[in-house]
């Protein structure tokens, strides 16, 4: 009994703390705030990515004891408190890169969690690659009262490298050849092409650097007797095309291009998306490759001499005219399901011997050695 007795106050006093911590609960008034790690979400854009749909819910802190109707709204007046928040310089998302396509969020009696609101994303890859985009969104319900530092959203967007990785092919070449058989047909009776390749020229000085075809009928290079060393030439079974306004630059990416329209005898050069030449010529199209000395190379024209002394990515062949439009928007990548691609390798595998053909036509190429890898963040950063 005295035991009993000893303890009755120390009992007491626990009783009366849990009863008044009990009574503190009760009074707290039931909150809702949006369920998310944080209040931003950050989405890096690189090239197409097609729709992007993102979702936005809310919770209670205890079951809701009757049902609870809230709204996820667009708030464009929030920008400025995104930026003195997050020190930032951030532009709003033009309202054609985004739909709204489900605001309303409810929480049913008896549970902590609402239905999803929705936002839909689309043709991000048009947006400025040097601006930070934000749409603000905030939370209105007449429901509940609102947890004031989680009722407000931002959806961040910015742009990120399109490309990661690149080869160094310098003494080095690579080749295709059979072609596939879906696109064997395609090669053989072409009578217009496109070529692309984005290049990073270490230095030139040799006589001839190739880009890709095949030597004496249809060729990208760089150089020849009494053309500079840095100067693309297009050569082919009827003659070359150069001119002065085709000279590339040393430790720098350049993207260059050609077309030829073998019905309009149309060729024209590119450099970074710009249109520097064109001529007319009576070429014929040839790269189809014999099985020995003449099939389609990349780094290699005949002579193992002939090698590009720099980093390659992007290299695209097509047998479609592309426009200058089309070619200045897609230097750093493209849809690989794209039409008119008859191979495009991106030069991103970091396998030893074999890029693959992202156009999905299975016309790989095989290097000569092994390859060497480059880490780099293309577009750079300006």
């Amino acid at each position: 009994m005295k035991n009993i007795l000893k303890y009755m106050p120390l009992v007491a006093a626990v009783f009366f703390m849990t009863a008044c911590q009990n009574n503190d609960e009760a009074d707290f008034a039931n909150k809702a705030y949006i369920d998310a790690p944080s209040m931003s979400s950050e989405t890096i854009v690189k090239g197409n990515a097609g729709d992007v749909v993102k979702t936005l819910s809310i919770s209670t802190a205890r079951p809701a004891e009757t049902t609870i109707k809230a709204q996820a709204l667009v708030d464009k007046s929030l920008l400025s408190t995104y930026n003195k928040g997050y020190y930032a310089d951030a532009q709003l998302l033009p309202e054609e890169n985004y739909e709204v396509t489900e605001n309303n969020m409810i929480i049913d009696a008896g549970s902590v969690k609402s239905t999803e609101a929705s936002f839909t994303f689309k043709s991000l890859e048009k947006l400025d690659r040097k601006l930070v985009y934000v749409l603000p969104v905030t939370v209105r319900t007449a429901d509940i009262s609102l947890l004031a530092s989680a009722q407000n959203y931002y959806y961040v967007f910015k742009a990120g490298a399109l490309i990661n990785v690149v080869a160094d092919i310098e003494r080095n070449w690579l080749q295709v050849y059979p072609w596939s058989v879906s696109t064997l047909e395609r090669v053989q009776n072409m009578r217009k092409i496109t070529m692309e390749a984005l290049l990073y020229p270490r230095e030139f000085g040799k006589l001839i650097s190739t880009v890709m075809g095949i030597e004496g009928a249809f060729l990208m290079r760089i150089g020849d007797a009494g053309v500079p060393d840095n100067q693309i030439q297009i050569a082919t079974s009827s003659g070359n095309f150069t001119d002065s306004k085709l000279q590339l630059q040393t430790n720098q990416w350049q993207h260059v291009a050609m077309t030829f329209d073998r019905d309009t005898r149309e060729m024209k050069v590119y450099i970074n998306g710009h249109l520097m030449a064109e001529t007319t010529s009576n070429a014929s199209i040839n790269i189809v490759g014999n099985g020995s000395d003449r099939n389609f190379l990349v780094g290699k024209s005949y002579d193992d001499a002939r090698w590009f002394t720099g980093n390659i990515s992007e290299v695209r062949v097509w047998d479609i005219i592309r426009t200058p439009e089309e070619i200045a928007s897609s230097i750093y990548m493209v849809d690989p399901s794209t039409e008119g691609l008859i191979a495009y390798w991106k030069f991103d595998d970091q396998s030893a011997y074999v890029v693959k053909d992202y156009s999905g036509n299975g016309n790989d190429l095989k290097a000569n050695s092994a390859l060497s890898w480059k880490n780099v963040s293309l577009p750079a950063a300006e």
